[in-house]
């Protein structure tokens, strides 16, 4: 059955008007994005197909605007770049709650300030948050980006950086586009090389953290 052949007030716009957007499906909040179909295929129908396509809503999520419009007629770069921004809103969103002076007082304070710079993304990314004494949040700040299967971690630019806000303390974490939360070796060293390079230049290190869309890990020191 075709949008158009369905009565209004059933349609996915004048249901969640009426009864909120929780009244959608995932398919139906999409289409209302999309806004329109293509030849012999509604929004909705669409949006269906894309869901598909990508193996569900949360892959979807991660995926860029420009891949969004590969291999499904009637998606192209207006229908691509709004989803790709909803998604971004809807990440961006999340933290609006926590309060606006942030803390860092132990390792979840840490994964949870970072998370947000984090989440949903395909490649691997590293974030510093710069404390003052107290633990208080001075910056949060992308490092590096890298590829897929590698991190760009340089303990020197983590170090300069740290300095040149006039923090006093701070804590890294990365990301494992992989999902797998599980620390490497190569990040264990990375911790090692954290906390001496933090003591050689009386600064304190707070944690080394890995952060997936699901959930966190602290990395601890790789044994010397």
């Amino acid at each position: 059955m075709r949008i158009t052949d369905v009565p209004v007030a059933d349609r996915p716009r004048e249901r969640l008007l009426d009864r909120g957007v929780e009244a959608l499906s995932d398919r139906e909040l999409l289409a209302l994005l999309i806004g329109s179909g293509t030849g012999g295929c509604d929004a909705v129908e669409l949006a269906g197909q894309l869901i598909a396509q990508h193996g569900g809503l949360y892959e979807l999520s991660r995926t860029p605007a420009h891949e969004l419009m590969a291999g499904l007629a009637g998606m192209g770069p207006a229908k691509a770049t709004r989803i790709a921004a909803a998604f971004q809103l809807g990440r961006r969103a999340a933290p609006a709650a926590v309060e606006s002076r942030q803390y860092v007082r132990g390792s979840a304070d840490l994964a949870s300030i970072a998370a947000p710079l984090l989440r949903g993304l395909r490649h691997e990314r590293v974030v510093v948050v710069v404390c003052d004494a107290a633990g208080a949040v001075l910056r949060k700040t992308t490092l590096t980006e890298g590829a897929v299967d590698r991190s760009l971690l340089h303990v020197r630019d983590v170090l300069t950086l740290v300095l040149a806000t006039s923090g006093t303390a701070f804590g890294v974490a990365h990301n494992h586009p992989t999902g797998r939360v599980e620390p490497s070796e190569p990040d264990r060293r990375t911790t090692a090389r954290l906390a001496a390079g933090a003591e050689a230049v009386g600064l304190r290190f707070l944690d080394h953290v890995v952060v997936t869309d699901r959930e966190w890990r602290r990395v601890e020191a790789s044994p010397s």
